[in-house]
């Protein structure tokens, strides 16, 4: 049994080198002629450029996080805290690194068809979902191994937890910056581009067509990688700590039944990701562009990948729970992960079904656009409320599916610590185990892009972009699915730090009272609520103010440019001026929304901490909610532009289409910047809360 932390350790490496092996074939392939060497290497400079000066401006906000935690919590709380911190920019930085070397050369596959376009964009996000998975689960056992097995330091658990804190940083600072900088330079290029200009998405003329594909890389890749970094991690530091907490748990006195407690977790992650690397080998294309084969292809791997983690699942919970008497029923375990795997996979399937061109939601978008804007708006935003509904029943199942299990696993509390309420912690490392291959299939949406964008800069054969714009209309699908395992893994995994928190108050000494009838409980709950709003309007608002600058700079260049507007031959944008506004307008505006995550928990939990609990209950409820309207309506708005764009209701360059494209713009930030974000806010907090519970105290 105590081998688990070290078999977790080694399934890491093996994902690494499953990355590296990925990374050497998607290198090996072609990336096309001449311009689309010289397109391929402007975005890598741009993608790097960002980042570079990106991670400059977090890192004095990562230093100053070292400094307080050192002080406050303890110093080797700081260490766990930047070895999170470094290894979530890693993974981002690799995956940034592959995606912008891969979509050239999924452009130049895509010549040969999608059945040759398909697996190079899958390997080149499999290098970032396997990049992704395999850092936070190394950094995470190292620092278990280290600080709880070897050293058995008395406040091991503490710095164990700081690691978690360290990821929620990078991937915080990643999302916000990194969607602004992607949304800025898309509604910039889309609304001068296609709606004042009527020239194509991605067409060379346009000054910000370069800043555009940068910023797929900088926020769909990057960005996201350090979201899903830090969700990954998060899910299995909750029950870990939750344990810990609830038991008074020291390393150098661990009984059998705690003990037990805490490997499940790892062994889920383990197996996960075994499973994971089996599952990616299987994704292969066909020859057909038409998206349900796309899709098929694509998602077979996580499929297969999910079936494994069930069947080793439930062979976990019988091995580390069958011989003790503690346990009633071993099988109850299995089913909250169970349940938690399959409630994420439903939520996945439910952002599926309001994002995808082939159901209701998005035919009907798409028919509003005939009326004109507004309706189109208006037929977007009910799309997304009404999938809140079904999300919300759906993590409610999930819950009760998960407490049910737990309960039934030990029905007398261990310590302080009920089975249901470890089911349900366990219960989002389910939804999490496939990390590696879910990432992969979500980091393959900007590579196809980024593909497209590529064929119609160079020129290209329609044909070409044909392929491509098959392969991204599944890519915004398959963004939609993994968002609903993020944010329903959010809400599990921040439910269950909640749990720690209260637990890390009492055995502090405090005593943490949630009555809604008491003054400041019902002041903190109403903070809570109004934050994530706060957070979103923040971030929304940043795009515009980015966004406008972009749009003034693209003007300027087609009115001062002769021949560029017209395409004369030889004449060519400013792209560069374009990078360093999306650049400088996202590392400005991030700075408030990233500090408010923060901040704010940290000033109400040294005034008041049971305002501090109403803060955390109130956040977890709106911003659930909010992430799931935005990320779903977000995705119905552009798969409805793309059906139009595909020949519906008058195709390209119509009325509806320019409707569309409106609709488009309004859900870029809602998809991209303040819909993700959303759920790292809640686990920020949350965690921050859970690392400095003593101090309140």
């Amino acid at each position: 049994m105590s081998a688990i932390p070290y078999l977790a350790l080694v399934s890491a490496l093996a994902a690494l080198a499953l990355a590296m092996f990925f990374f050497n074939n998607v290198k090996q392939a072609s990336p096309g002629d001449e311009r689309m060497v010289f397109l391929m290497t402007e975005i890598q400079k741009g993608a790097r450029a960002f980042l570079k000066a990106e991670y400059t401006w977090v890192s004095v906000f990562v230093v100053a996080m070292i400094v307080l935690i050192a002080i406050i919590v303890h110093p080797l709380a700081s260490i766990s805290y930047l070895v999170g911190a470094v290894l979530s920019a890693t993974a981002g930085y690799a995956g940034m690194t592959v995606a912008t070397m891969a979509n050239a050369r999924t452009t130049e596959a895509a010549k040969q068809g999608p059945g040759a376009a398909l697996p190079i964009a899958f390997r080149g996000g499999a290098v970032m979902g396997f990049a992704v998975a395999g850092l936070a689960l190394l950094g995470l056992m190292a620092v278990y191994i280290v600080f709880v097995t070897l050293l058995e330091h008395k406040e091991a658990f503490e710095i164990v937890t700081a690691y978690g804190l360290g990821a929620s940083s990078i991937a915080l600072f990643s999302r916000v910056g990194g969607g602004i900088y992607t949304k800025a330079a898309d509604v910039g290029a889309d609304l001068v581009g296609k709606v004042e200009a009527g020239i194509p998405e991605d067409d060379p003329r346009n000054p910000a067509t370069i800043a555009d594909n940068v910023g797929d890389n900088v926020g769909d890749v990057a960005g996201m990688g350090a979201d899903l970094f830090e969700s990954y991690a998060g899910s299995i530091i909750a029950p870990i700590s939750l344990v810990a907490f609830a038991t008074g748990l020291a390393a150098d006195d661990i009984g059998d039944d705690a003990l037990s407690l805490l490997m499940f977790p790892m062994a889920i992650a383990f197996v996960g990701m075994i499973a994971s690397i089996i599952g990616s080998f299987l994704v292969k294309g066909g020859e057909s562009t038409d998206s349900k084969a796309l899709s098929r292809a694509l998602h077979l791997g996580t499929n297969v990948a999910m079936g494994i983690t069930i069947v080793a699942t439930v062979a976990m919970a019988f091995w580390l729970f069958g011989d003790s008497d503690a346990f009633d029923q071993p099988i109850g375990l299995a089913i909250s992960v169970i349940g938690g795997l399959i409630v994420g996979w439903a939520l996945g399937k439910t952002a599926e079904y309001y994002t995808s061109d082939h159901f209701g939601p998005v035919k009907k978008i798409a028919a509003q656009a005939e009326t004109g804007p507004a309706t189109t708006v208006l037929s977007g935003i009910s799309a997304g409320m009404v999938s809140v509904a079904a999300s919300v029943l759906l993590i409610l199942v999930g819950v009760g599916v998960a407490y049910w299990g737990g309960e039934l696993a030990f029905s007398d509390d261990i310590s302080n610590l009920s089975g249901g309420i470890y089911g349900i912690a366990v219960a989002a490392i389910g939804m999490l185990a496939t990390t590696g291959v879910v990432v992969s299939v979500d980091a393959y949406g900007p590579i196809a892009d980024n593909a497209g964008g590529i064929a119609e800069m160079a020129e290209l054969d329609p044909s070409v972009r044909e392929v491509t714009d098959a392969l991204d209309s599944l890519g915004n699908t398959t963004a939609a699915v993994a968002k609903g395992f993020a944010v329903g893994s959010a809400a599990l995994t921040a439910l269950a730090l909640f749990k720690s928190f209260e637990f890390a108050i009492a055995e502090a000494g405090g005593d943490l009272n949630l009555n809604v009838g008491e003054v400041d409980v019902f002041i903190g709950l109403f903070i809570g609520a109004g934050l994530p709003f706060l957070f979103a309007a923040l971030t929304i608002d940043a795009v515009g103010r980015a966004a406008t600058e972009m749009i003034e700079e693209v003007r300027r260049q087609f009115r001062e440019i002769p021949g560029l507007r017209e395409g004369k031959e030889g004449v060519i944008p400013d792209s560069a001026r374009c990078v360093e506004i999306s650049t400088a307008a996202s590392l400005k505006e991030m700075i408030i929304p990233g500090a408010l995550a923060v901040v704010v928990p940290l000033v109400v939990g040294f005034i008041d901490v049971d305002a501090l609990g109403g803060l955390l209950a109130g956040a977890l409820v709106t911003g659930f909610a909010l992430a799931i309207f935005m990320a779903n309506a977000g995705g119905a708005w552009d798969n409805a532009k793309k059906y139009i764009e595909a020949g519906a209701h008058g195709g390209k360059g119509g009325d509806p289409h320019k409707a569309a494209v409106v609709g488009d713009t309004v859900g870029d930030p809602f998809k991209d910047t303040s819909g993700p974000a959303m759920n790292i806010l809640l686990k920020v907090m949350t965690i921050v809360s859970l690392v400095f519970a003593s101090s309140f105290v």
